[in-house]
């Protein structure tokens, strides 16, 4: 089991809103490159304007990347408890003997950091978070979930991701796993369906119910 981490297990901005950390992250990004910088002003998600960074250099990304996981680490500590249903769907995960990787667009450093303060690392086999320094490789790219089938000794396509992006189905997609897409919103569902979602499921509880009663076969 693949789980992505901001939707189906943190919010990770509820408590540092993901606007203001993208003007913050914006700010530093016009001190390096004044173009990007200005063009990282409109938007709203810390991930576009590390996404940006990439065409102002290596130099430049890395001192993105850096603040940016800064951030992450700070945001999830005041990010409150897991979305309902995430901790038991781990958990839930674990006891039908699958094997379970986080992969991430966020930092490594932000998801351990949110399983350690909640007291979940022991269900989860291994955290693939962003590659540093190579936004290019974020999801949609598959580049995570072929990681993390590596590291698990799982072939990708036996594999299956619960994302709440278009970004997550696609890169699913795109590795030749399957995907349960997570509309955590009103509205997500037709997007989701759309980019590729085996299904659609609306609360992280129906994950762990799920688990409980299927074999890991399935």
């Amino acid at each position: 089991m693949l789980f992505d981490f901001d939707g189906p297990l943190c919010d990770v901005f509820a408590g540092h809103p993901a606007p203001g950390v993208a003007k913050e992250l914006a700010a530093t990004l016009i001190q390096l490159d004044t173009t990007t910088g200005e063009q990282a002003l409109a938007t709203d998600d810390p991930m576009q304007v590390l996404r940006l960074s990439q065409y102002a250099g290596e130099a430049v990304v890395c001192q993105i990347e850096e603040a940016l996981t800064v951030a992450e680490v700070s945001a999830v500590r005041a990010a409150g408890f897991p979305v309902p249903g995430a901790a038991e769907s781990l958990r839930a995960a674990r006891a039908s003997g699958r094997k379970v990787a986080i992969v991430s667009n966020n930092s490594g450093a932000c998801v351990k950091e949110f399983l350690l303060l909640h007291d979940l690392s022991q269900f989860v086999d291994r955290v693939i978070g962003r590659y540093p320094n190579r936004p290019d490789l974020m999801k949609p790219s598959p580049f995570s979930l072929e990681r993390a089938a590596r590291e698990l000794g799982i072939e990708v396509g036996k594999c299956t991701l619960i994302g709440d992006s278009t970004t997550d189905i696609q890169a699913a997609a795109q590795a030749g796993s399957m995907a349960i897409g997570f509309a955590n919103k009103p509205g997500k569902e037709a997007g989701l369906a759309e980019a590729g979602a085996r299904a659609i499921i609306t609360t992280m509880v129906t994950v762990a119910e799920a688990l409980l009663v299927l074999p890991a076969s399935h």
